[in-house]
């Protein structure tokens, strides 16, 4: 495992989790709630590919959190407690016109809650 790579892997995460936090704390008629899902599945896709850079194990390109979950299940059972609730949705389907979807103020702040645990569990992961 490379540490410098990983290090990179949850820098980039952690800049995620900022624009996140930034976007939720603009005003109120200013605030992109699709880009705050967005960022924050960007977050845990990121966390858990760094447990699995970790652990060495090969994840290809996805943007699927229910497929790295399962990887990282392979390695650590704990993994399976996990619940990253619809933010695979927001990888891709609303960054397009095409199905038109905003999400709520409500669904954005669940998706922060989300990165924040899902971080916090991966930095005691990779701490062990």
């Amino acid at each position: 495992m490379n540490d410098e790579y990983l290090q990179k892997w949850i820098i980039k995460a952690d800049n995620d989790l900022k624009v996140a936090k930034h976007e939720m704390n603009a005003d109120k008629d200013e605030r992109v709630t699709e880009a705050i899902c967005f960022h924050c599945q960007q977050v845990v896709e990121k966390y858990l590919k760094a447990f699995l850079i970790f652990q060495n194990v090969d994840f290809g390109k996805t943007h699927n959190l229910e497929y790295l979950l399962e990887l990282c299940s392979k390695r650590d059972k704990e993994f399976r407690g996990i619940n990253v609730g619809n933010l695979s949705f927001y990888a891709v389907e609303v960054r397009y016109p095409d199905d038109f979807y905003i999400p709520t103020v409500t669904e954005a702040k669940e998706s922060i809650k989300i990165a924040k645990r899902v971080k916090k569990f991966v930095l005691n992961r990779i701490k062990n």
